[in-house]
């Protein structure tokens, strides 16, 4: 399926003039790499959401414990 989806948009960059078609594929260049970065992000994230969920219920419990703090500001 991917390819006749490429194989779509070929046809419809060739139908633009050359400088047209050198933006289309500037503007996809930045638009895949930022797609890119965005999976990463995703990727990293998933990988990290036990650690993330163990972390949300120490503080939760240490709370309800009356061992935390309040954040001062003053003191970043």
């Amino acid at each position: 399926m991917a390819s006749a989806t490429i194989a779509t948009v070929i046809q419809m960059m060739e139908t633009l003039p050359e400088a047209a078609q050198e933006q289309v594929v500037e503007h996809l260049r930045e638009y895949l790499l930022d797609l890119q970065d965005e999976m990463e992000w995703d990727s990293l994230v998933r990988k990290s959401q036990p650690q993330l969920v163990a972390a949300a219920r120490r503080a939760k419990k240490e709370i309800a414990e009356g061992l935390a703090k309040p954040l001062d500001y003053n003191q970043l």
